[in-house]
């Protein structure tokens, strides 16, 4: 509102004064063409009598004329050829003689006063004529025309200003009640904005506050189901330290209280796992907002990961196997890529039993984007070997998908389980842009 009226006011003002400075400069023009008007008409009017000495004829009272009525004021002056002078009226003093015809501004009398004044021969150049008003009410004629033009322009911003303001507040009542009901709202819950708002306008907005609110849900929901999994997670190997430590205050003979000690151990091992997990879930979310993304080298990064991985294989008698091709290149974050990786290499060590044949790939599909291949036979031995007994997991898959499914959203990527080999049980597979393939899009 502040800024309308703002550029309105600069816009009447601007008009006002132009129509003033119109209205003078027209007043003074109808001013001069009156003197010369009256000049032409005496000019040719034969009279013998001769007035030398200035008469003036009082005017009938015509009290709804204005005030200023300067025809009133107008004097008339007539020479012959010698300069004497044949008649006079008005109340000008007599001006000085001169052979100059048309239009001056000449100061007469005592005290000093300035007249508008208009001369003219005739064709014979026999007589003169001069007609004078006084210069004062000429630019009193002008300021009041000037006036009566512009008092509607006076009138024009507060009459606009009270409509302006009016079609405002009436056209923003939509946006006031689409206002509130979006104060209304419970981000809490499942609750969306009711689309009853007619103007087209709001349309789009009332979309993009309702998928934001769909976005939102689902995140709660996810983070609800997440810290529901982290404390099932955690209550596990909590309790069973605080077992253990209580079973440690009592009597136990030498092999129990070993026992005890090392489960205790593997509790703590598998709670800390937990909340390294949490932490790279954090990091994963932090990411997008204060790292910038930059090439990476697929295939090299997984290779180390692999080559970090090779003793706790070994140990555990796992096969590992590795492909990736030389020159996948990812446009993204190297350490939150590092996390992907090591989660899924560890996803396959630690929820399998010992023996598990396990497969790295790594590829690229043209115009597709990279992609990262886990795949694991679940423990299946040769013909005639005995299967080994299945390690009991550290923790559930689902916290260690989660941040798989975040590393991936962050690349604008996708992660979701694969269809296994002909030798394999599972397989889960992360898709990644290619910095080729991001830039075409």
């Amino acid at each position: 509102m502040l800024w309308s009226l703002g550029a309105l006011a600069l816009v009447w003002a601007s008009f006002v004064y132009v129509g003033y400075r119109t209205g003078v400069h027209e007043a003074d023009e109808l001013t001069d063409g009156h003197l010369a008007g009256v000049a032409s008409l005496l000019l040719n009017l034969r009279t013998a009598e001769v007035a030398p000495d200035a008469e003036l004829t009082e005017r009938v009272p015509t009290p709804w004329l204005k005030a200023h009525d300067y025809q009133q004021s107008l004097s008339v002056v007539q020479w012959d050829a010698q300069g004497a002078v044949l008649a006079r009226s008005g109340r000008a003093p007599l001006p000085p003689f001169a052979a100059a015809e048309g239009f001056a501004n000449l100061t007469l009398g005592a005290p000093a006063t300035v007249w508008r004044t208009f001369s003219q021969w005739d064709v014979a150049r026999a007589r003169k004529i001069m007609v004078l008003v006084e210069l004062s009410e000429r630019d009193e004629l002008a300021d009041d025309i000037a006036d009566q033009m512009i008092e509607p322009g006076l009138w024009l911003l507060p009459v606009v200003a009270l409509a302006l303001g009016l079609a405002l507040w009436r056209g923003l009542r939509p946006l006031y009640a689409l206002s509130a009901d979006v104060a209304a709202l419970d981000p809490a819950s499942a609750q969306r904005l009711a689309v009853r708002h007619s103007w087209s306008e709001f349309a789009s907005v009332v979309t993009s506050i309702n998928t934001l609110l769909d976005r939102q849900h689902e995140a709660m929901v996810r983070e609800r189901r997440l810290a529901n999994e982290v404390a099932h997670e955690l209550r596990t190997p909590l309790s069973s330290i605080a077992l253990q430590a209580r079973a440690l205050e009592g009597e136990l003979d030498a092999c129990a209280r070993t026992e005890a000690v090392t489960r205790i151990g593997q509790d703590a091992l598998r709670a800390g796992h937990v909340l390294n997990q949490l932490l790279a879930l954090a990091r994963a979310s932090r990411a997008e907002l204060h790292e910038t993304k930059a090439p990476v080298d697929l295939s090299a990064l997984v290779r180390d990961v692999c080559a970090d991985y090779a003793q706790a294989a070994w140990q555990r008698g796992d096969d590992v196997a590795l492909v990736a091709p030389p020159g996948v290149v990812v446009q993204g974050h190297a350490v939150l890529l590092d996390i992907a990786v090591r989660n899924l290499l560890e996803n396959a060590l630690k929820h399998t039993p010992d023996g598990t044949r396990i497969a790295v790939e790594v590829g690229q599909a043209p115009q597709m984007g990279a992609w990262l291949q886990v795949s694991d036979d679940g423990g299946r031995t040769l013909a005639g070997e005995a299967a080994a007994p299945a390690r009991r997991p550290v923790d559930s898959l689902h916290l260690g998908h989660e941040i798989l499914r975040r590393v991936a959203d962050l690349h604008g990527g996708r992660f979701a389980p694969a269809a296994p080999g002909p030798t394999f049980t599972t397989s889960f597979r992360l898709d990644l842009p290619t910095s080729t393939a991001q830039a075409a899009g």
